[in-house]
């Protein structure tokens, strides 16, 4: 059995209520931090996070707050679970009112526009050395939908310290929730973010009613510029080939469950940005990163048609048909182009 721990989670949406979940099961003690006092005076009057897992009963083991400083306060461990535009802000205040260094996770997927930072450089930015200890990125192929009926999921624990990997590994793994642990960070991250701008073009491709032909043609393309763009940024080729790759590109790009699959499907049945994100309700991830990768594509001179196509449907006003039909025309070139480029730069990152 694993040592009881003392777990803070950042973020009462539908991907902390599930971690949390998890954590609980697992016999925890978790303090599950929202900002909003009416909604953790909720979760623990009826055990329930209504607004985004209603069918969920909740353990006991859970407590939700809204005081960051009581949240926080004797944990041995700190998860980030908040929207990537909300990493700074959140991350300011636990700087502010942390006391001890803790393990620090993060289970966002996204990248920072204009300052192209990932999330885990933006903590370390952040965060002192008084108040992280480590730093961990969690990610894969996981719907908080599933998690929460305690459906197999597979997982990835990253960081440079394989120690502080095996913790992370060791708090959330049971049964049902299997971690497997992986040290490039770089391209756990860069997966697990990337793969929302290929979901939200999947779901446009759907809403045109292309069918699985086109689904897949872009899945296969969308993985190479993925991998295109992490090897270009110092990640390992073959992590894109694991749980936060294909694994969680599959996933994302086929699922109802995701939200920038199901944002794409209504901008390809002709509805607005702004009407898209109004009816969802909740945060896009895909939307900023694709600001930000179609930016790191242009400073690296990465090429990323998939990306750029989707850039302008979302920032332009290009309508979605005529992105793909533009998508379709583009100069002929050969399938293995991409994986020779890719292991080509790896090699020589090796070599120096």
């Amino acid at each position: 059995m694993v040592k009881s721990r003392r777990v803070a989670v950042l973020g009462a949406g539908s991907w902390g209520t599930a971690l949390a979940l998890v954590l609980g099961d697992n016999a925890h003690e978790v303090r599950l931090w929202t900002h909003n006092p009416s909604q953790s005076d909720l979760i623990n009057q009826t055990r329930k996070n209504d607004r985004y897992l209603p069918d969920t009963i909740l353990p006991d083991a859970i407590t939700a707050y809204s005081d960051l400083s009581a949240a926080i306060k004797g944990t041995d461990c700190i998860i980030f679970a908040v929207p990537t535009k909300a990493i700074r802000e959140v991350a300011h205040k636990v700087e502010e009112v942390n006391q001890g260094p803790k393990t620090i996770v993060h289970v966002s997927k996204g990248i920072e526009p204009d300052t192209h930072l990932r999330i885990s450089q933006i903590l370390d930015e952040l965060l002192s050395s008084e108040t992280m200890k480590d730093l961990v990125v969690l990610s894969g192929p996981s719907h908080a939908e599933e998690v929460v009926k305690r459906h197999p999921t597979t997982v990835t624990s990253s960081s440079h310290n394989l120690d502080a990997a095996q913790y992370v590994q060791d708090l959330f793994m049971n049964q049902h929730f299997r971690v497997y642990t992986n040290s490039d960070v770089v391209g756990v991250e860069i997966g697990g973010a990337l793969k929302n701008i290929i979901a939200l073009a999947a779901g446009i491709t759907d809403g045109l009613g292309y069918g699985d032909n086109a689904k897949a043609a872009l899945i296969t393309r969308g993985l190479a510029e993925i991998a295109r763009l992490g090897t270009t940024l110092g990640a390992n080729p073959l992590t894109f080939s694991g749980l936060t790759g294909i694994g969680d590109l599959i996933v994302t790009c086929t699922s109802v469950h995701s939200r920038n699959w199901r944002a794409g499907n209504m901008l390809g049945r002709g509805k607005k940005l702004d009407e898209v994100l109004d009816e969802m309700g909740m945060v896009v991830e895909g939307v900023r990163t694709t600001k930000a990768a179609y930016q790191l594509a242009h400073k690296h001179e990465v090429s990323m048609p998939i990306t750029q196509a989707l850039h302008r449907v979302l920032f332009n006003n290009v309508e979605p048909k005529e992105a793909v039909d533009q998508l379709m025309s583009r100069m002929k070139t050969h399938e293995m182009e991409d994986l020779v480029d890719i292991l080509g730069e790896q090699q020589e990152t090796e070599g120096k």
